[in-house]
């Protein structure tokens, strides 16, 4: 006798005992900085998120341009998704060729330096005003009077910016020490709801720098506009890479969010 099996019955058992396919098994997560393969990612430590909700963060939480919230960093090396994408990056540079020397990292990253190494980076410098096991400690990045005109060829400097009182000095710095042809990583933390950047200095406690610039240490937030033409005005050429540049599928693969971008400030 011939059983009538309801079609939404059937679908389902072709869905659940269907043999896996090809893509599933290469879609596993990576990390660029360590090359985990099969990796996995923290959230964003909740901390932050219960800091902005007690003092009324004033901005949307969910219009960060460069953000993976629930996956952001590896639990092997500790990478954050902004330096999975500046992994990215230098490893494409060196694919065509390019060389990785007189490197400048401004509050370097751990494992992003580790990583650099690995990459055969050479002349390497980090520096920072106060974290200990840095080359060049005490460096105010707002008058780098330590370093010559031209004296580096790649710079980093990630999520510093906003935390300084005059970042148009430190940017005007990054220029001067930047040798002709030079470039440099520089990115900060962009909230895609604002026009222009939102700073005033008389905010100067805990609450309402949580309230209003999303951490106890920024003193400003910023626009994408307003980012791009305070480089511009430093001297710089912006270029700006994101998913069509990477490609969704290496987005993907790295746990990087649909809406991260790179910014990439060269020098003429």
């Amino acid at each position: 006798m011939k059983i009538h099996v309801p079609w939404r019955i059937r679908k389902a058992a072709e869905i659940l005992f269907a043999p896996i396919r090809r893509e599933s098994v290469t879609s596993s997560l990576q990390c660029p900085v360590c090359d985990s393969d099969d990796a996995s990612f923290l959230p964003l430590p909740a901390y932050y998120e219960d800091m902005k909700d007690r003092y009324g963060y004033i901005h949307s939480i969910y219009l960060s341009e460069t953000m993976n919230r629930r996956r952001y960093s590896c639990m092997r090396c500790g990478a954050t998704d902004r330096e999975r994408l500046y992994a990215l990056y230098f490893r494409e540079f060196v694919s065509r060729g390019g060389v990785l020397s007189d490197i400048l990292d401004i509050a370097p990253a751990q494992p992003l330096a580790a990583f650099l190494k690995r990459l055969g980076a050479t002349g390497y410098r980090s520096a920072d005003m106060t974290m200990p096991g840095v080359d060049d400690s005490g460096v105010d990045i707002q008058n780098m009077s330590e370093y010559e005109d031209g004296q580096f060829r790649i710079f980093i400097c990630s999520h510093v910016l906003e935390h300084v009182k005059d970042d148009m000095a430190a940017m005007r710095e990054l220029h001067r020490v930047l040798a002709s042809g030079g470039w440099g990583i520089c990115m900060v933390p962009i909230n895609l709801g604002l026009a222009d950047v939102y700073e005033n200095p008389e905010i100067v406690d805990e609450a309402g720098r949580w309230k209003h610039f999303g951490q106890n240490d920024h003193v400003r937030l910023y626009s994408k506009a307003g980012f791009v033409s305070r480089l511009q005005a430093a001297g710089f050429r912006v270029e700006q890479l994101g998913i069509s540049h990477f490609g969704e599928k290496a987005f993907a693969r790295h746990a990087l969010h649909p809406r991260s971008v790179l910014y990439v400030a060269h020098k003429h």
